[in-house]
């Protein structure tokens, strides 16, 4: 079977062409036909450029055709901008000419509704039919910056003005991606690619991400996200990048209810679970950014050629002891150890700087600007002794006076040749000239004190994430006896039975029909026991009282026998009823809760969560896309807030995290392999015993898809 990637053709006629045709050029260069000509003639494209109008001989000094096959030469690709209902028949008239790529600017599509979703559907038919490549309808085009392509009408390309530089971005937003333009320029970052995918009836985000994987001039790659469109190429693409050392920046929306039900409007596309969403960037290291400056900090951060940092140890070197505890606030959010300075290397502090803060953050007062030396000590200290992973410096407004940047700069520089292997981010008020001057020396530079430490946690959790990625495991091979999931409703031990086969482990217990029966399957488990109703048609049994547990004897367990046979007739009356479910009573352990649900957009997803409040209260669970392997399911368990509980508090001995994040990497496999099978899984509780002794699923509900039968 072919990969999601190399089923698709390549983006490479849509960047790298020697030939546009522009349908629908206009004369006037303030129209979306006149625009991109208006832009490739002044930006200095060095291919050839062709006006296709059927209505002029010469449009804006270049001959005119009046359709594309009557261009003499070839073309790669066709910028068109022609009303709705004729964007069909001009891509017809490209692929004949043997057009590899096309962009459509016109809108009325599916964003519109009615006639426009059939027009969209033609246009899709035809990508599949020909291969050609199509971005939009209803897209403000693509830009490349190495060859002064601006295939785009967004007036935030007018004038060129761009950088050249490592960071490519794919917007599925038109008018985002244009004010995402505007900001680069402003900014004056560096810029490789840019493109929005509009309506998507061919090229989507995935495309776009995996072509700026193999592009040897992208370094970050930013996205606008508001759905995805296909899982499977989604995560190929983000796997890609990952692979390839590419550092992967996202803005998704619709977080909200009323946020996702926009996106959804706006692009006739199906939102996934923002939790789900949440899930997958952590799985494929990517940072999801919550603001547009957060995104473009980011991708600055990124850009820059500096170390990765190799731990979360964060020193905070400050000339204003109160912009120290803001820094130092932000960066416990970020969850970076603002570990305070050794007391040796304290006293030395006060030695050279006697009214300084030595602790971390280190404040060295405004007696920097008396004694510029004192910089380069201070760092030197905290470097060797104190042993930051990465320093941020706030230095106020130094920034705006070269010849004090230039000095700082040259001790600054001195001290990290011995320590090579350490991330430095300065904030201050910059002059261009100065901030040109860090950028090259490899130091980040932010006006902002607090962004400068979010950009530092970014550093921080990308070298994370490609550690990570190293020792990551393939899934594990799904046992050759796992049984399928069942087609109808089933009990619980029926579902553990299932689960068991698959390599989650479950309490020992048996069915009983009758009293005489639970009583004898009760001694032969030995005493104490827990008693359940056995129904597939009660879900949830503790709500209805169906669960007695600490069961001493004999006549304890008759007693709850008829208890539960009471109770289910009188709660559920038309359920029907198998029994009792005879367990042997659980030893002590840390109840978690492992599940699965079938995404619309990604299919099996599996959860985790710890038992009790953190669930149901707080939400505290982490999501990932099966299936995946056990360093995956390990980081899961690491993003839980709940997770101390199963390194042992109170006395109590540390979980087995080894046999639990075994179980969840089986269900992840189990799950992806029966997805149109199942609806959900829930094992409620799985419960975590000390370390070495495994883990016990204690209950089990499996959810068959609707008609599976």
């Amino acid at each position: 079977m072919a990969s999601p990637i190399a089923s698709r053709g390549s983006l490479a006629p849509l960047f790298e062409p020697r030939a546009i045709a522009v349908y629908g050029a206009s004369s006037d260069p303030t129209k979306i036909g006149g625009r991109p000509l208006d832009f490739l003639k002044s930006s200095g494209f060095d291919g050839a450029l062709y006006p296709i109008n059927p209505k002029a001989a010469q449009i804006q000094g270049l001959p005119a055709f009046a359709t594309v096959s009557a261009v003499p030469g070839p073309v790669d690709l066709a910028i068109v901008a022609v009303p709705a209902p004729g964007v069909l028949a001009a891509l017809e008239d490209c692929a004949a000419k043997g057009v590899c790529g096309a962009v459509v600017l016109s809108s009325g599509f599916a964003e519109t509704g009615g006639q426009g979703v059939a027009w969209q559907a033609g246009i899709s038919a035809l990508a599949r039919r020909t291969g050609m490549r199509v971005v939009g309808p209803n897209c403000m085009g693509l830009i490349s910056v190495r060859r002064r392509l601006l295939g785009t009408f967004t007036p935030s390309a007018a004038g060129f003005g761009l950088v050249p530089g490592r960071i490519s971005l794919v917007s599925q937003s038109g008018a985002f991606g244009g004010y995402c333009l505007s900001l680069i320029r402003q900014r004056g970052l560096g810029l490789n690619l840019w493109i929005t995918t509009g309506n998507q009836c061919d090229v989507d985000v995935a495309d776009c991400i995996t072509h700026f994987a193999g592009d040897d001039g992208t370094q970050v790659i930013v996205a606008y996200l508001e759905a995805a469109t296909d899982k499977d190429r989604l995560v190929a693409a983000l796997a890609l990048a990952r692979e390839r050392g590419k550092r992967v920046v996202v803005m998704k929306v619709g977080r909200s209810e009323a946020g996702a039900q926009a996106a959804a409007s706006h692009t006739a596309s199906l939102a996934g679970s923002d939790q789900v969403y949440e899930g997958l960037f952590r799985q494929y290291g990517v940072w999801r950014a919550r603001s547009i400056d957060e995104l473009f900090d980011v991708a600055y951060a990124c850009s820059v050629n500096a170390p990765a940092p190799l731990g979360r140890r964060l020193g905070l070197l400050t000339v204003s002891g109160g912009v120290g505890a803001l820094m130092a606030d932000v960066a416990s959010d970020c969850a970076l150890d603002v570990a305070p300075m050794p007391e040796d290397a304290q006293r030395r502090l006060k030695e050279l700087v006697p009214f300084c803060g030595p602790r971390n953050p280190v404040d060295m007062t405004a007696q920097l600007v008396n004694d510029l030396t004192l910089f380069g000590s201070n760092f030197q200290i905290m470097l060797e002794e104190g042993g930051y992973d990465v320093v941020v410096a706030f230095l106020s407004s130094v920034g705006q006076v070269m010849e004090l940047s230039r000095s700082l700069l040259e001790q600054l520089q001195a001290v990290l040749r011995r320590f090579p292997d350490r991330a430095v981010v300065f904030s201050s008020l910059a002059s261009p000239e100065v901030r040109r001057m860090y950028e090259a020396a490899g130091v980040l530079l932010f006006d902002e004190p607090t962004r400068a430490v979010r950009a530092a946690a970014a550093l921080v959790y990308f070298a994370e994430q490609s550690r990570r990625a190293a020792q990551a495991d393939p899934p594990p091979a799904l046992p050759a006896g796992a049984l399928p999931p069942p087609v109808r409703a089933i009990n619980e031990t029926q579902a553990k039975t299932i689960l068991a086969s698959a390599g989650i482990a479950a309490v020992p217990e048996r069915i009983a029909a009758d009293e005489d029966a639970a009583a004898r399957e009760a001694a032969a488990l030995g005493y104490p026991v827990v008693l359940k109703i056995a129904s597939a048609d009660i879900a949830h049994k503790s709500e209805i009282g169906g669960v007695i547990v600490g069961l001493a004897d004999e006549a304890q367990l008759r007693k709850a026998f008829r208890t539960l046979t009471q109770r289910a007739a009188t709660h559920a009356p038309q359920a029907r009823v198998d029994g009792v479910v005879v367990a042997r009573m659980a030893e002590r352990g840390v109840e978690t809760i492992l599940g699965v649900v079938r995404d619309p957009v990604f299919g099996a997803v599996v959860m985790f969560g710890l038992g009790g409040v953190f669930v149901e209260a707080f939400q505290d669970v982490a999501f990932r896309v099966a299936p995946f392997g056990v360093a995956e399911a390990r980081a899961m368990i690491g993003e839980v807030k709940g997770r101390v509980l199963l390194r042992g508090v109170r006395g109590q001995p540390p979980a087995d995290e080894d046999a639990l994040a075994a179980a969840l990497a089986a269900l992840s496999v189990y799950a992806a392999r029966h997805t149109d099978g199942i609806e959900s899984i829930d094992i409620n509780p799985l419960l975590v015993l000390p370390r070495g002794r495994g883990v016990q699923a204690l209950d089990a509900l499996i959810v068959p898809t609707t008609g599976a039968a």
